[in-house]
């Protein structure tokens, strides 16, 4: 994610080794005014996702440090997950979700195609090695024009009556 408020971008540099240093990634920070409230927000993520537990937990240890090192105080102060379909962007978006299907489409045409659906193989500072089928790809960051990751929902053939 980019562009932030100054806010933001002092509350991402206090709170990044905190939030680091608790095996979290730190994805992204805004200050936001909704209605007549400020909102700061932090964006966490790891391998298998974040829980409303890891939430609490990152808010815990860095609100202390804003009390103290930010700037501004503002009306609320919330941990939050990146979500389902955060766009992935930088190369550590990319290797958190190694082993998961994506959706990626292309700048341009690459092996005669736009778009891909595959699994993410590996991902380095440069590139990302995409599985599609039996074929491996490998895709250097400035050629991906956008990537998701895509959502499969299990089909269960079991019904639960709830009427009981």
């Amino acid at each position: 994610m980019s562009d932030r408020s100054r806010v933001a971008q002092q509350a991402f540099d206090l709170a990044l080794p905190v939030v680091e240093g608790m095996g979290f990634d730190l994805v992204d920070a805004e200050y936001k005014k909704e209605g007549s409230y400020y909102f700061l927000r932090l964006f966490i993520d790891k391998r298998g996702g974040i829980s409303i537990e890891d939430c609490e937990l990152v808010s815990r240890a860095i609100d202390p440090v804003f009390d103290k090192q930010l700037h501004e105080s503002p009306d609320y102060f919330e941990v939050s997950s990146p979500g389902l379909t955060r766009p992935l962007v930088t190369p550590s978006d990319f290797s958190r979700h190694e082993g998961e299907e994506v959706e990626v489409s292309f700048y341009a045409a690459i092996n005669g195609t736009k778009n891909l659906t595959g699994i993410i193989v590996k991902a380095s500072q440069e590139a990302v090695v995409f599985a599609s089928g039996d074929e491996k790809l490998e895709v250097r960051f400035e050629q991906i024009a956008s990537a998701k990751r895509t959502i499969n929902f299990k089909r269960t053939d079991k019904l639960i009556d709830i009427t009981e």
